[in-house]
């Protein structure tokens, strides 16, 4: 397999401090074309534009999730606006969103937070990577009323809420979670997701795919979740392999060489 194309990883997290070198040095000979890496917070955003620029086939985004929203910096729009252009490898606003899923979570802050960053993606030109978990409805009136491109990464949501993304022109991200025993709900979205809006991640280090879930994840585990999604889709898999990485490069604008 080649052309493999890794729209969402997180490889400054602790699980690769023992490896991360040995892994990143190997991935090109092993298929993986590109890796684009999902910021959380001031750390991950330097941490993550220093390996992508050692690293010529890894890219970058610049975001504060909303998991991280009580110790959000007051200037965060400007923390991700200086990465923006301090690194012409930072393609992208992300990891953005909305997340209501623990107790106690600040949902107003979060809005606030997830506007703020779209508007600045808006006015730089750069795609969103967004992240939402059981704020469906808050994530959508977002979305379509600032209308940013990007992708909905890890999409864990329904059909027709994967056919109102597709409609604001955005593309969807799917994980290893569509090769879980249980994953019905993933698999009649991933059937309503056309080819060209289709994108494949790993969200490593986690939502490793079967036969590999409760390990670490890593990106040449991708090949798990194209293996399905080629069998749902019913395109071959280097075929499907090849398409998702055409999208992901037209998402971050990635001429290719």
């Amino acid at each position: 397999m080649y052309n493999i194309f890794d729209t969402h990883a997180h490889y400054t997290d602790s699980a690769f401090d023992a490896d991360r070198t040995a892994l990143l040095e190997t991935f090109p000979e092993k298929g993986i074309r590109y890796i684009m890496l999902a910021s959380t917070c001031t750390d991950d955003i330097k941490g993550n534009a220093e390996l992508a620029r050692k690293y010529d086939y890894i890219y970058t985004s610049a975001g504060f999730h909303p998991e991280n929203i009580d110790d959000i910096p007051d200037n965060y729009i400007d923390i991700v606006r200086n990465a923006c252009s301090d690194n012409n490898k930072t393609l992208a606003i992300g990891e953005i969103g909305l997340d209501y899923h623990y107790e106690g979570y600040n949902r107003e802050k979060q809005i606030e937070v997830f506007e703020n960053q779209v508007i600045l993606a808006n006015q730089l030109g750069k795609p969103v990577i967004v992240h939402s978990r059981d704020a469906t409805e808050d994530t959508l009136e977002i979305l379509r009323k600032y209308r940013p491109s990007g992708v909905m990464h890890c999409f864990s949501g329904s059909a027709e809420t994967a056919k109102e993304i597709i409609k604001l022109g955005m593309y969807i991200g799917f994980t290893g979670v569509i090769t879980f025993k249980n994953a019905k709900k993933a698999i009649k979205a991933l059937e309503a997701v056309p080819p060209d809006r289709l994108v494949l991640e790993t969200d490593c280090p986690y939502m490793s795919p079967e036969p590999m879930r409760g390990k670490r994840s890593e990106s040449t585990m991708i090949e798990y979740t194209a293996i399905k999604a080629s069998e749902v889709k019913g395109v071959p898999l280097q075929e499907l392999l090849d398409i998702t990485c055409s999208n992901a490069m037209k998402l971050y604008g990635i001429r290719g060489e």
